[in-house]
């Protein structure tokens, strides 16, 4: 069972930044794929960056030069840098595991960007 908390969302103004910061637990967290993924209302979830345990990433084009996904393993965390914010990226954002073929999700946390 893998737990994931999130922390960082908020009220940000078009061009600001902002810093997300999923803790996970477990021992092996350095094994785990770790994601973040947004959910705007009315529209489905989506992906927004994924970085591996070998440390490759995949980054949806519509934040690619603003969001950077990293992930510190001593501290079991994964984070996501957003940076030159808009309006459009308000959703809540979760924070998601891949271990051993499953998906484990943390409970969101808000993202608002007003103009």
């Amino acid at each position: 069972q893998v737990q994931l908390v999130e922390s960082g969302g908020g009220l940000v103004q078009f061009g600001g930044s902002l810093r997300l910061s999923c803790a996970a637990s477990g021992s092996i967290f350095s094994r785990y794929a770790m994601a973040w993924y947004r959910q705007a209302p009315g529209k489905q979830r989506e992906l927004v960056a994924r970085i591996f345990s070998v440390g490759s990433i995949v980054t949806t084009d519509s934040v690619k030069g603003r969001f950077t996904i990293s992930r510190d393993d001593a501290k079991n965390t994964v984070y996501l840098q957003m940076n030159s914010l808009k309006p459009e990226d308000t959703a809540v954002y979760f924070c998601n595991a891949q271990a051993n073929g499953i998906n484990y999700w943390g409970q969101g946390t808000q993202v608002t960007v007003f103009s």
